[in-house]
């Protein structure tokens, strides 16, 4: 996934783990000498599957725009679901909640995934995994792999033994974030700016994050049913 910035507004100083793509060995089985046949296996399958969709994309096909054998796509990724989670999560980052305040958390795993689907290159990577998730079970259970990756994992390396729990209740949160902005494109959320989304979503998010109890109501935020005892009764400004 790409820097945790947009172009009107930074996220903060993490960046997560190096990029995969770039400063990492690509996913998929075998030796340092292998590293560029997976690459190019990896760019054929990202273009095919841009192209076809999940469903009409055979390992055949990727195979022939590689230039290699389908045994050799099989044998590095073992599987279509296998190759399509590797072409597209070649380039995600891992974030490092550490690096930013507690405060801050929230809003940086929201601008993360924000910003990675709304990535020029990358973006519809994220979508496509998304919406082959929604109907076939063998990419759901890699796409739950790469959320473990994205947000249990580094909830876990603060030390909460409840990474698990919140893990899964913020990746729901970001997941039908995604789907209704970019896949069914609900309106006015689909339209909404980036840092609107964030100001918007992040407190949802932090309250995942920090909240002791998750299966009771945060008392810190205030009743919108109960009167604000700074106003005046009936609303009227003092």
């Amino acid at each position: 996934m790409g820097p945790v910035t947009d172009s009107s507004h930074a996220a903060g100083p993490a960046r997560g783990q190096a990029a995969r793509g770039q400063a990492g060995p690509v996913l998929g089985t075998g030796g340092p000498r292998s590293e560029g046949t997976r690459r190019a296996i990896l760019d054929a399958a990202r273009a095919t599957f841009a192209g076809r969709g999940y469903e009409q994309t055979t390992i055949r096909a990727v195979a022939a725009q590689a230039g290699v054998d389908a045994s050799m796509v099989m044998r590095y990724f073992g599987s279509k679901a296998g190759l399509f989670t590797a072409a597209v999560t070649m380039d995600l980052d891992i974030p490092d909640l550490r690096s930013v305040p507690v405060g801050d958390r929230g809003d940086l795993l929201v601008r993360l995934f924000v910003t990675r689907w709304e990535h020029p290159v990358h973006g519809d990577e994220m979508i496509a995994m998304l919406r082959a998730g929604v109907t076939s079970e063998i990419v759901a259970e890699q796409f739950q792999s790469v959320l473990s990756q994205l947000v249990t994992e580094p909830i876990a390396a603060l030390g909460d033994e409840r990474a698990a729990e919140r893990g899964t209740l913020i990746a729901a949160q970001l997941l039908g974030l995604g789907l209704c902005r970019y896949i069914l494109q609900f309106e006015p959320l689909a339209s909404m700016s980036a840092d609107d989304v964030v100001a918007a979503v992040g407190p949802s998010v932090q309250r995942y994050l920090t909240q002791p109890d998750l299966t009771q109501p945060d008392l810190t935020q205030p009743d919108p049913t109960e009167p604000d005892p700074t106003k005046p009764a009936g609303g009227l400004p003092g």
